[in-house]
Formats: structure tokens, C-alpha cells, sequence
């Protein structure tokens, strides 16, 4: 079974695992999630907390994306960005419970990262764009930022039901590994 150090160091209960996923990509993980369900559950209803929550929100967008430039391994868009063909070949073998485990983001998680900060980008951009003078009251500014609302919510669904079939595929709680930052190191 392979020992895992950190900082040199044995790690406490940690035989065989890895620290995959660092603290900075964990906040902002569970910060978006309750920022996305807060912004959703308040949308018309209490205005100046929806858009405070969309400010925080855009600001963490962009903090991932430095980060997915300049962070640790597993947090760097280099490590899990994939050709089409990859992301496609690795959804054949994940529905025929064959596809190969990554310790870091597999070639669909990668293109789900890619997507839900596309879309959520679009979100607060538009959602900004509904409180200047020159967009106010524009319907399709307005049509545009709950279509993208609720094709998030779309990919979410996706995003979950990729965790549940990958987390059962390699035996492995990956919500957890969300949590604790540590994955099973083979």
C-alpha cells in the first residue's frame, strides 16, 4: 500500500491516500454551490441580496480561472482538458462501467468545470448587465440570463450524476474527496 507524506512528513491516517484537491479549490467549490442555491432561491424576491450574491459569484469565477492557470496540479486547467474524442471515449466506458480512474478531474469532469464556469460567467455577466442604464429592462438580456439559469441547473444535474456513477464505478465517495481535499492514492 503506497504511504503518502506531507510536507516530507507521515500523514496522520492517511496510508494510501493522496491530497488531491487543495483547500482554495475546495471553498470556492462549496462557496459556489450555496452562492448558485442562494441566487436562485432569491432571484426577484430580495434583489439586493441576489445581486450581492452575483458579485461574490463573478468574483469567484474569476479567482478559479486564475487559479486554474497558476494553481496546484489537480486545480490547473493543463491537467484536465481533453480532446473530444477523450471526453467522448471516457462516456462510452463510464455507461459500461469500464472507464479508467483519474486521481484528479476525469476527461468528463474536466469538460464539466469548462462548462459550468462558461455558463455561470454568462450568468453574472448578464445578470450585471440587467442593473446598468444601458441594459435595463432589455428583454433578452433578461431571457438570456434565466435561460442560462436554468441550463445550469441542467449541467448540475449532470455534474451529480456523474459524481453517483463515478463515485459507484471505482468505489470511491467522491463528495468526500470534495470535502477532505484526499482520494485513494491507486
Amino acid at each position: 500500500m503506497t504511504h503518502v507524506t506531507v510536507d516530507g512528513r507521515d500523514a496522520p491516517g492517511q496510508r494510501g491516500r493522496v491530497k488531491v484537491w487543495d483547500p482554495l479549490v475546495r471553498i470556492f467549490h462549496w462557496s459556489l454551490v450555496g452562492l448558485f442555491a442562494f441566487s436562485f432561491l432569491t432571484g426577484d424576491e430580495w434583489k439586493k441580496a441576489h445581486i450581492l450574491s452575483g458579485y461574490t459569484i463573478a468574483g469567484l469565477i474569476a479567482f478559479r480561472i486564475l487559479w486554474g492557470l497558476v494553481g496546484t496540479h489537480h486545480a490547473r486547467f493543463s491537467s484536465f482538458i481533453y480532446a473530444p474524442s477523450t471526453i467522448l471515449a471516457f462516456l462510452r466506458d463510464s455507461l459500461t462501467f469500464r472507464a479508467k480512474r483519474y486521481l484528479g478531474h476525469n476527461p468528463a469532469g474536466g469538460a464539466m468545470v469548462i462548462l459550468l464556469l462558461l455558463m455561470i460567467a454568462g450568468i453574472a455577466t448578464t445578470g450585471y448587465m440587467m442593473t446598468t442604464d444601458a441594459y435595463w429592462g432589455i428583454e433578452w438580456v433578461e431571457e438570456t440570463h434565466e435561460t442560462l439559469v436554468y441550463a445550469t441547473i441542467g449541467l448540475i444535474v449532470l455534474h451529480v450524476a456523474g459524481v453517483v456513477l463515478a463515485s459507484v464505478e471505482h468505489r470511491e465517495n467522491l463528495v468526500r474527496a470534495m470535502v477532505t481535499g484526499w482520494k485513494r492514492a491507486e
